[in-house]
């Protein structure tokens, strides 16, 4: 009996929570440009198929997979005590070649010029 009351009492705030939210977040002045949806600068009544810039995309590529190579660069120096100095160099030394032949691969082919 008391599960059921006490089920009862907090369906009732529960209900009585969202119909007070749902009153106080209507919009009072319906306007034509704050109903419209923000899209990054995009003019939202136009079409959607704008071009996008493939530089753009090609940086933001190369900095998450730089990002990510920060997040693994960072463990190593922890592990460096508790490992095999000969391995741990072996393995950090590698991981550092491979990262800066990318650099230089992403380098060669222009793909760190922003503007030509």
């Amino acid at each position: 009996m008391l599960m059921m009351i006490t089920s009862l009492i907090i369906l009732f705030i529960s209900l009585i929570v969202m119909i007070l939210a749902s009153i106080l977040s209507k919009k009072t002045h319906m306007d034509r440009e704050k109903c419209s949806p923000f899209e990054c600068g995009f003019d939202p009544k136009s079409s959607a198929r704008l071009p996008f810039s493939l530089r753009f995309f090609l940086i933001a590529v190369i900095f998450l997979i730089f990002d990510v190579e920060i997040a693994l660069l960072l463990p190593m120096v922890i592990t460096m005590p508790l490992s095999n100095l000969l391995n741990w160099i072996f393995v950090s030394t590698t991981f550092i070649l491979v990262l800066l032949l990318g650099l230089y691969h992403e380098w060669s082919q222009g793909a760190l010029n922003w503007a030509k």
